[in-house]
């Protein structure tokens, strides 16, 4: 059996890092991990390929090759994994689906001949033996959630390493909060499932042996979910790290009471770990209680970004606008946060509602859903999907002043110097070669060919040689993000006070 995975491409967006690749020449950020994992629970003499239209372009001899393809995607590859499967049905190539995708929306998808529901544990055996058999189902559902101590180490060898510019590791699946706008607990639950120490160490040992070296992403949506767990893996590979002289380092997903355990920040920067992303939301309190982020509630959200950058972990922050409870002035407040806390990376998007999660349920059982998301929380024709408290339009006025403001070049590079006062590194990495000449590429396009913001880049450059050598490496990346940011987001020619884009607009 020939089977041809097929990785849609990723919208431009924060997670894209599209302009960031170009400095650091990748191809792309992370490679398909979800498809790896499941070729790997394939029968070992099936024949496999892989396409990520994310590094190269789908050929149709590709396509004609296959005896199945399957597409594994999430909803911002909505598009894309439509304009694959249109090319597979023309070819008459059978296709399979999996993913949050498909879970969402499954009815823009009946054209597939096998739709998976759930995690691919549960029911990539019984595919496998439909497919043998000749007799495939229209969907497969998985009934529960499987245990982690099957799950095999990704099928590496289907991919080209030096595309990517960083790996990836999974660790857990489920979150214990309940979050009203998250579909994390809808497809995972909210029991934390783990693998053991040995199979993260074993998968680690993998890319190694490959000859990976550098970041590792921690793909758990809430890495500490299981505290006590947790502890005991980064111990493992606190040993593990020592004697290959730390040549991986990590980042990862967390709540924010991570801030509440000094022990477990202390040897997550021990084990590699130099960031971490924490959903923050919002400033607005009220807005958190109506999203049920309790968790952002037990102590300030500035005292808790500063103790964990005090700790050794850059906080990037994801932000959220459009609650039911934003005041008028959310805008300002959103802004004044980030900068003030040193959120360099701040991931700011419009509130989505996502078929499954409790958020959707209550907005159409008040009659106010308008139309499906787009996957893409930084679209603001296809992520505000509802019918909003405050005027709509001043949201994505707001919403687009807030992105022009925190990116604009003045703004982003005192936001570093604000995270450098606060922020202290501890964690030993590895530079390769192509982070030095990353640096080098650095220099030219953002330290000369860059007018808009070459002024900054060199005063953050002249800060980092005299007092911050330390953090050197940080500093460099988030230049580099700046970059991608700015490209994305920020307009020079747009007014710079939030009531010049709000004039007119009635509330």
């Amino acid at each position: 059996m020939k089977i041809l995975f097929v990785y849609p491409q990723v919208s431009e967006t924060f997670w894209s890092f599209k302009h960031a690749l170009r400095l650091v020449r990748k191809k792309a950020a992370f490679p398909p991990l979800g498809a790896l994992t499941v070729a790997a629970m394939l029968p070992a003499l099936w024949e496999k390929r892989l396409v990520d239209l994310n590094v190269r372009q789908l050929r149709d001899e590709d396509l004609l090759w296959a005896d199945y393809v399957f597409i594994s995607a999430m909803i911002a590859q909505k598009n894309s994994a439509r304009q694959v499967a249109d090319r597979c049905r023309r070819l008459g190539v059978r296709v399979v689906g999996g993913g949050p995708l498909f879970r969402a929306y499954p009815e823009g998808f009946t054209d597939f001949d096998s739709l998976i529901f759930g995690e691919a544990e549960a029911v990539i055996p019984l595919l496998a033996r439909d497919i043998e058999e000749g007799r495939i189902e229209r969907s497969y559902r998985a009934s529960g959630f499987p245990d982690l101590d099957a799950v095999p180490i990704p099928q590496w060898d289907l991919i080209n390493m030096n595309d990517y510019a960083t790996m990836s590791v999974q660790y857990s699946r489920g979150c214990p909060f309940n979050c009203e706008f998250c579909d994390v607990i809808v497809m995972n639950g909210r029991v934390p499932r783990l693998k053991s120490n040995e199979q993260v160490l074993a998968e680690l040992e993998s890319l190694y042996a490959r000859g990976w070296r550098g970041s590792v992403f921690i793909v758990d949506d809430n890495f500490i979910g299981n505290k006590e767990k947790v502890k005991g893996l980064l111990r493992a590979i606190i040993f593990w790290q020592k004697t290959r002289r730390y040549r991986l380092n990590f980042f990862t997903e967390a709540s924010v009471n991570l801030a509440e355990d000094p022990e477990l920040m202390n040897l997550m920067v021990q084990a590699g770990f130099n960031k971490v992303f924490l959903g923050l939301e919002t400033p607005v309190e009220d807005a958190l209680r109506e999203c049920g982020k309790s968790q952002n509630l037990k102590r300030s959200l500035s005292e808790s970004v500063a103790a964990i950058q005090g700790s050794g972990l850059a906080v990037m922050g994801g932000f959220i606008i459009g609650f039911d409870n934003d005041p008028p002035d959310v805008f300002e407040r959103q802004v004044n946060f980030i900068q003030k806390n040193g959120i360099v990376t701040a991931m700011i998007g419009l509130l989505t509602a996502i078929p499954g999660t409790r958020l959707y349920s209550r907005l159409e059982e008040e009659g106010r859903m308008l139309f499906n998301s787009s996957g893409d929380n930084t679209d603001v024709h296809g992520s505000l999907n509802f019918v909003t408290k405050m005027d709509r339009t001043k949201i994505i006025e707001g919403y687009r002043w807030v992105m022009n403001s925190v990116y604009s070049p003045e703004m982003y590079y005192n936001r570093v110097l604000a995270f450098l006062r606060t922020y202290r590194p501890k964690a030993k990495t590895y530079l390769q070669n192509h982070d030095v000449m990353a640096f080098v590429r650095s220099l030219w396009y953002l330290g000369i060919v860059d007018n808009k913001s070459r002024n900054y880049y060199w005063k953050l450059l002249r800060e980092a040689f005299s007092g911050y050598n330390d953090a050197f490496g940080e500093i460099v990346t988030m230049a580099i993000y700046g970059y991608h940011f700015r490209k994305l987001f920020y307009s020079p020619n747009l007014p710079v006070k939030l009531e010049e884009w709000l004039s007119g607009i009635s509330v």
